[in-house]
C-alpha cells in the first residue's frame, strides 16, 4: 500500500490534469486518489457513467458495446475534451476513462474484463485486460482494474514507476499505443473533426468555413464533378471546396489508405476538406451558414423519411436544425429513366422550400456517374 500511495504522491505533484470516468470498475482509484492530499492539483473531474443514459451524456450517442476497447477510447477522447473546457491555466490535460465488466451478485456467461484508455495531446494508450473468471470476489476484482487505472494515469503523467496490479499468470493484458500527431490519423480517432487538404497536399484542422461545399465520395474524381464545381462556383459567386467523409451511412468508415488515394485525385487542382460527418445535418452542424452543392437524387433522399429510420418527426426536426443553421442546397439535375429530373422533382415538405435552390438544364447536365465510371473499369455492363 505504501509504494501504491507513494505512486499517488508523485501524480499529484506532476503538471498534469485529468478528467476520469469509471464506470463498472476502476471507483477505488478514484477512492485511492482522493485519500492522498494534493488530488485537486491533479483531478479537474470525475465522472461515474454507470446508468445507460449517463453515459449517452458522456459519449453524445450509444455505444455499440459497452465494455471494449472502442468504448473506452471514446469515453477518453470526451474526458479529454471536458478537461480542455475545464482548465483554467496551461497545464497538460488528460482523458483516463476504464469501462469494465466484473464480478456481481449474479452468473455473468462472458468474460470478465476491464478496458482502460488515456487521451493525451500526443496520442491514445490502450490496456486491455481479460480477468481469470472466479479467482477473485468482485472487490478482488476491482483492486486489480484499479491499479491499472492508476499506472495508467501515472505514465501518461510522465511517471516511470509502475505498480504490481495483481494479475496472475492466466492474465495478459493487450497493451498499445497510437500516436495521433499525424492530422488523418486524429481525424481518424476523433480527436478532429475536420481537417483541410489545400492543393499542394498541405493539411490544416484550422480554416475558414467554406462557404460552398461539394460532398462526396468521388470514387473516381470525374469530368462532371469538376464541370459541376465550375457552374456551382459561378452561380455562387464562391470557390467551391470539395468534402468527403471518412465515416458512411450504411458502408465500413474508410481508412487511411483509401483516403490517400481519393486525396490523390485532387492534387494540383482543389482544396478538399475531411469530415466525421456522414450525414448532411451533421455537415451542417460543422458548417453552419454552408451552400451545399448536391445531385437530384441525393436532393431526393434529403426529404425521404426513410432516410430518417422512417422517423417523419426526425426527418422534420432535422431539416428544421438545418434551416436554423443558414444551411441552404445549390441541386444539379440528373437523368433517371431516359428523363431528366430536377429540383422542381423533388418532394420537399411545405415550409422547407427556400433550403433548396437548382441548377438549370442548360447551366449543367452531365449524364455520367461514378458508379457507371468503376463499373466500366471492371469490365461490368
Amino acid at each position: 500500500m505504501d509504494e501504491l500511495l507513494s505512486l499517488i504522491e508523485k501524480i499529484h505533484a506532476s503538471p498534469h490534469k485529468a478528467v476520469l470516468a469509471v464506470a463498472g470498475a476502476g471507483t477505488q482509484a478514484v477512492a485511492l486518489l482522493l485519500s492522498v492530499s494534493g488530488a485537486s492539483r491533479s483531478l479537474l473531474e470525475v465522472v461515474i457513467p454507470y446508468g445507460r443514459m449517463s453515459m449517452v451524456d458522456l459519449l453524445g450517442e450509444e455505444p455499440d458495446q459497452y465494455v471494449c476497447s472502442e468504448t473506452a477510447v471514446d469515453m477518453a477522447r470526451a474526458c479529454f475534451n471536458r478537461a480542455n473546457k475545464l482548465l483554467d491555466d496551461t497545464s497538460p490535460v488528460i482523458g483516463l476513462a476504464c469501462t469494465a465488466t466484473i464480478a456481481t451478485d449474479r452468473t455473468k456467461l462472458g468474460d470478465h474484463r476491464g478496458c482502460i484508455s488515456a487521451w493525451t495531446a500526443s496520442g491514445v494508450y490502450q490496456f486491455d485486460l481479460v480477468l481469470n473468471k472466479g479467482a477473485r470476489d468482485r472487490l478482488g476484482e476491482e483492486m486489480v482494474l484499479s491499479k491499472a487505472v492508476i499506472n495508467m494515469l501515472a505514465k501518461v503523467s510522465g511517471i516511470d514507476s509502475q505498480i504490481d496490479i495483481g494479475s496472475d499468470a492466466h492474465e495478459t493484458p493487450e497493451i498499445a499505443y497510437f500516436s495521433h500527431s499525424d492530422l488523418m490519423d486524429r481525424l481518424l480517432s476523433g480527436d478532429v473533426d475536420t481537417v483541410m487538404v489545400n492543393p499542394n497536399g498541405d493539411m490544416t484542422p484550422n480554416f475558414d468555413a467554406p462557404q460552398c461545399i461539394y460532398p462526396g465520395s468521388f470514387r473516381p474524381l470525374h469530368s462532371g464533378h469538376k464541370l459541376l464545381s465550375e457552374v456551382a462556383n459561378n452561380h455562387l459567386g464562391s470557390p467551391v471546396v470539395f468534402e468527403i467523409s471518412v465515416e458512411n451511412v450504411d458502408k465500413p468508415p474508410l481508412t487511411k489508405d483509401e483516403i490517400i488515394d481519393r486525396l490523390a485525385q485532387f492534387k494540383g487542382y482543389s482544396s478538399v476538406v475531411l469530415t466525421r460527418a456522414e450525414t448532411f445535418y451533421k455537415k451542417a452542424l460543422l458548417f453552419p451558414g454552408t451552400t451545399f452543392i448536391l445531385g437530384w437524387d441525393t436532393a431526393v433522399r434529403l426529404v425521404d423519411p426513410k432516410y430518417y429510420s422512417d422517423d417523419i418527426d426526425l426527418m422534420f426536426a432535422k431539416l428544421c436544425e438545418m434551416s436554423a443553421s443558414g444551411t441552404k442546397f445549390l441541386v444539379a439535375g440528373r437523368e433517371k429513366n431516359g428523363v431528366f429530373q430536377s429540383v422542381a422533382d423533388v418532394d420537399i415538405p411545405k415550409g422547407f422550400e427556400r433550403l433548396f435552390s437548382g441548377i438549370s438544364e442548360d447551366q449543367f447536365r452531365v449524364d455520367i456517374s461514378s458508379t457507371e465510371l468503376r463499373n466500366k473499369d471492371a469490365g461490368i455492363s
